[in-house]
């Protein structure tokens, strides 16, 4: 595998084997295609386990993705196998799930605020936190079980 620097400035073309995949949360992993500090975008490769889950969140920025196997359920509605998501500065998301192994690219551009059950900031998911949990700094858990524990 070579060595990938998902910070690089300048041009960049990323093979996803050439990244770590790292948990993100129970029954989910990422690779870390890209991350910039200059603009605060990220792309993430994600891959969710059946059951998987996110815990309620606010995105801070918008957010794209494209779903290229399974099916992403959530609030808003379903997405299956190539389906292109748009997710608007201000969204809110009390549910997102899936019930099938499901592969989705997604770009962030700015934070996603993850809540726990009384709506309070567990924390903030931006390009420098993305970034900590690909180097192994950092961990992580997304899933809604983790809120539901925190309590």
């Amino acid at each position: 595998m070579t060595e990938h620097d998902p910070g690089k400035l300048g041009d960049l073309i990323v093979n996803i084997n050439d990244c770590n995949e790292v948990a993100l949360g129970t029954g989910t992993t990422i690779r870390l295609l890209r991350y910039s500090e200059e603009t605060g975008d990220w792309v993430l490769w994600v891959k969710m386990e059946p059951g998987a889950t996110f815990a309620p969140h606010w995105h801070l920025g918008h957010g794209q993705y494209f779903v290229t196997k399974g099916e992403l359920i959530y609030d808003v509605g379903s997405a299956p196998e190539g389906t292109y998501g748009y997710e608007p500065i201000g969204s809110r998301h009390s549910e997102a799930r899936c019930e099938q192994v499901t592969e989705y690219l997604f770009m962030g551009h700015g934070a996603v605020a993850f809540l726990d059950d009384e709506g309070e900031i567990r924390f903030i998911l931006n390009h420098e936190f993305l970034r900590d949990v690909a180097r192994g700094e950092v961990e992580s858990n997304v899933a809604k079980e983790q809120a539901e524990a925190a309590e």
